[in-house]
C-alpha cells in the first residue's frame, strides 16, 4: 500500500535538464597538482589548523580540527606537502578570500580500500565518535555537521532525502543508481543510533532507475521507500516533511523539536564509508553540466580540487562559456573565481553557454499579477515583502514572516517582471539580522551600565554603614550652649537667675570695659616722656 502524501502549497514544475549528466556513470577524477581546502565548509565556525607549512601529510590525515560548537574537521584527500595556510578564493557568494590549506599532491589518489569494519561490533558511542571524527556534514547543501544531529533522544521519524528537485543536478540520482547498498548501510547505522519509529526514504518520480536500485537495497529492511511527485521545491526540508507527514514546522522551531531528523543520500553514503572503511569525508560526487562542457556527467572529485580543473576535465569550451553557477540554476550562486575549490557543499557546476540560463535579466516594475504568491511554498506574500524591503520598511517585512522564506526562488522564476525577488529577501534578512545584533549590543551595554551603577550604590551604602558603625568609638563633642561659649566671668560671679542673653550681655560689657581700660593704659604709657638717661 502506498503511503498517503499530504502535499505542500505552491511549487512549480520545471524542465529539469538532468538527462545530459544523469545518463553517464560516475567518473573518477584524477587528483590535481594542488588541492585547496577551505577551513569553513560547513555551518558554524571555521576549523582550526593542526599542521604547518612545509609539513608532509598523508591521505586521510586530519589537517584542521573542529572549533567549539558547530564545526567539522578537514582531512587530507591525498599525500603531499602543505604549500600554504592562508587566504584563498572559496566557492560562496561572499566574494571574499577565506582561510584555506593548500596541499601540493605527489600521487594519483588511488588507494586500496581499508579493511571492512562491521558496525555490529562497534558500540553506539564508537559509531558517533567515528562519524564526528570523519568531518561529515550535510551534503545536500545545508552543511550542518552530521554528528550533531545524532541526538541521543529517540526520534519519531528519520527521513532520507533523495528528492534532488532542482534542475541540472543529478549527483544524488547517480549515487542512488550505482551505490544504493552503501547508502542503505548508512541509513541503517543512523536508524540504530536514532531509534526512530519510522524510516522514510523519499525519491522524486523522475528518477526511475534510482527508485529501482533503492527498492532492491531496501528489501527486507524496515525502510519505507516513498515516491513523491516531481515538483520544485519538494526537496526542501520543510516542504518534504509537510508532504510526507502532513504538518508544518512552526516558526522558530527545528524539525528535531518535533521528532524529525533528515539526512541527504550523499551524507548517508559518507557515513557508511566512515564506518565501514574508516574513511573521512575526502571526496564527493559533483554534477558537471551546461552547454559549455563537452562531457557533462557526474564526477567523483577530491574535495579541494580547483573548479577550473574540474571543468577542464569535463571538456570545457572557453569560447562558449558565459558564466559558471555552483548549485542549481535557481538557488545556486555565480562564481567569479574559478580557482576556488570544490568543497563539501559543491553538488553541481553549471558551465552555462550562450542563451543558457537567461543571461539578460532586466527587471521591470511589479505589475501586481500575484503569480509569485501562487507558487510560494511557504504561503507568504512575496510581492508585499518586496515592496516593504524596497522601501526600507524592514520591520513590516518581518511582520509578514520574512524569516519563514526558504529562498527557493520559485517566486522570482515565475515573475513576469523579472524582479530578483530572492536578492531583496536576502537583503531584508541581512538588515534585520544587523538590527537585531545592534539591539542586542545595546541591551548588553545597558545591562553593563546598570550593573555598574548598582555596584557603585552598594559601595556607597557599605561606606556609609562603616562610618555609622565607627562613629560611637569617637569622643563626642560636648553640646555647644550659649552659656559655654560666653564664659568670661567666674562661675561665682554669674547671676544664674538672669536670662542667658542678659548674662551674655554682661560678659560682653565686661570684655568691652576691659578692652577700654587696656587701651587707655596704653595711651597713657605712650604719652609719658621717657626719663633722661643723664
Amino acid at each position: 500500500m502506498s503511503r498517503q502524501l499530504f502535499g505542500f502549497p505552491g511549487g512549480i514544475v520545471l524542465d529539469d535538464h538532468k538527462d545530459r549528466a544523469a545518463e553517464n556513470p560516475i567518473e573518477w577524477l584524477p587528483l590535481p597538482p594542488l588541492l585547496v581546502l577551505p577551513l569553513k565548509q560547513h555551518a558554524g565556525l571555521p576549523a582550526i589548523p593542526v599542521v604547518t607549512e612545509g609539513q608532509r601529510v598523508h591521505y586521510g590525515q586530519l589537517l584542521a580540527k573542529p572549533a567549539a560548537g558547530r564545526s567539522a574537521g578537514v582531512h587530507a584527500p591525498a599525500d603531499g606537502e602543505i604549500s600554504f595556510i592562508g587566504l584563498h578564493p572559496v566557492p560562496d557568494d561572499s566574494n571574499q578570500y577565506q582561510p584555506c590549506i593548500g596541499i601540493c599532491t605527489d600521487e594519483t589518489g588511488a588507494h586500496e580500500e581499508e579493511e571492512l569494519v562491521d558496525d555490529v561490533c562497534l558500540s553506539d558511542d564508537d559509531l558517533r565518535e567515528r562519524i564526528a571524527q570523519a568531518g561529515i556534514v550535510g551534503l545536500g547543501g545545508a552543511g550542518f555537521p552530521s554528528a550533531q544531529k545524532l541526538t541521543e533522544t529517540p526520534v519519531k521519524w528519520l527521513i532520507i532525502n533523495g528528492a534532488e528537485c532542482e534542475p541540472y543536478i543529478s549527483c544524488d540520482d547517480r549515487l542512488m543508481q550505482e551505490r544504493a547498498p552503501a547508502i542503505i548501510e548508512g541509513v541503517q547505522i543512523l536508524a540504530r543510533l536514532l531509534k526512530p519509529e519510522l524510516v522514510l526514504f523519499a525519491i522524486e518520480d523522475n528518477k526511475p532507475a534510482a527508485i529501482t536500485a533503492v527498492a532492491e537495497a531496501c528489501h527486507e529492511t524496515n525502510i519505507e521507500l516513498v515516491v513523491i511527485p516531481t515538483k520544485y521545491p519538494s526537496g526542501a526540508q520543510k516542504q518534504l516533511i509537510q508532504n510526507l507527514l502532513g504538518f508544518e514546522i512552526p516558526r522558530g522551531k527545528h524539525s528535531v523539536d518535533l521528532g524529525v531528523v533528515m539526512y541527504n543520500t550523499g551524507t548517508c553514503y559518507a557515513i557508511a564509508r566512515a564506518i565501514a572503511h574508516s574513511e573521512p569525508l575526502l571526496r564527493r560526487i559533483v554534477t558537471v553540466t551546461g552547454d559549455a562542457v563537452d562531457r557533462p556527467g557526474n564526477y567523483d572529485v577530491a574535495i579541494g580540487t580547483p573548479i577550473e580543473y574540474v571543468l577542464q576535465s569535463a571538456g570545457l569550451n572557453p569560447n562558449k562559456l558565459r558564466r559558471v553557477i555552483m548549485g542549481g540554476p535557481i538557488m545556486g550562486i555565480a562564481l567569479n573565481e574559478l580557482s576556488a575549490p570544490v568543497s563539501k557543499l559543491t553538488n553541481c557546476l553549471i558551465a552555462a553557454g550562450p542563451d543558457e540560463l537567461d543571461e539578460t535579466l532586466a527587471p521591470r516594475p511589479c505589475i501586481r499579477c500575484g503569480d509569485c504568491m501562487e507558487v510560494c511554498p511557504a504561503s507568504l506574500l512575496p510581492q508585499q515583502l518586496f515592496w516593504h524591503i524596497e522601501s526600507e520598511q524592514h520591520e513590516k517585512a518581518a511582520a509578514l514572516d520574512l524569516a519563514v522564506c526558504i529562498e527557493c526562488g520559485a517566486c522570482a522564476y515565475v515573475c513576469p517582471s523579472q524582479i530578483p525577488l530572492v536578492q531583496y529577501y536576502r537583503h531584508g534578512k541581512a538588515v534585520l539580522r544587523q538590527q537585531q545584533q545592534e539591539r542586542l549590543a545595546a541591551q548588553q551595554a545597558k545591562a553593563r551600565f546598570d550593573a555598574r551603577e548598582q555596584r557603585l550604590q552598594q559601595k556607597q551604602q557599605q561606606r556609609a554603614q562603616r562610618k555609622l558603625a565607627a562613629a560611637p568609638a569617637l569622643t563626642e563633642p560636648e553640646p555647644v550652649t550659649v552659656a559655654a561659649v560666653v564664659v568670661t566671668k567666674n562661675d561665682a560671679e554669674i547671676d544664674a537667675s538672669k536670662p542667658v542673653i542678659a548674662q551674655h550681655n554682661d560678659r560682653l560689657a565686661d570684655v568691652l570695659a576691659a578692652a577700654q581700660r587696656a587701651k587707655a593704659k596704653k595711651q597713657q604709657t605712650d604719652a609719658t616722656p621717657p626719663e633722661s638717661s643723664s
